[in-house]
């Protein structure tokens, strides 16, 4: 049996995100044990025009490799109707990133570790700081607490309550 990873995900969605947030992180914990999660922010659509997102950060130990957390994260969504015909950027009800998965990094099947968007967006980053604030970014050596502090970004996140 393969050794239990630490991974970090991303969740969002601003489609009766609280309900579907809570369905996801209890099929999360039913799955992988506990979930640790980071406070909850609201922030606007990026990439298109509509509803506010909530987003957070939580951390699993997952025996499963990163390709295979991946289709079981995308039937996870699709369960709570995610819809894959749209653009891209567009409404979801639920959304799940691998940020980090142990300390990988490079290219698994079209699967990019770390993700990018950890550091390009406040609403990836804060509650991924806020979670593992002395955790190091793999590819730059820096804790994630220290990156929050550099973040350049113009973003406004709202922490709200779960």
């Amino acid at each position: 049996m393969a050794e239990a990873e630490i991974v970090y995900l991303g969740l969002g969605s601003n489609v009766d995100a609280h309900r579907n947030l809570a369905a996801g992180l209890a099929e999360l914990q039913a799955a992988f044990g506990p979930v640790e999660c980071s406070p909850l922010y609201r922030s606007a659509a990026v990439g298109f025009v509509g509803n506010d997102f909530l987003n957070a950060c939580c951390r699993i130990r997952c025996t499963l490799g990163p390709v295979e957390l991946k289709s079981w994260l995308s039937a996870l969504e699709d369960r709570h109707g995610r819809r894959r015909d749209l653009p891209k950027f567009a409404d979801r009800t639920l959304d799940i990133d691998i940020l980090l998965f142990g300390d990988r990094v490079g290219d698994f099947s079209a699967l990019e570790l770390p993700r990018d968007e950890i550091l390009k967006q406040a609403h990836v980053l804060k509650p991924l700081a806020d979670l593992a604030p002395d955790l190091l970014h793999p590819r730059t050596g820096q804790t994630l607490a220290e990156h929050w502090r550099e973040f350049d970004g113009d973003a406004v996140l709202e922490q709200v309550d779960w």
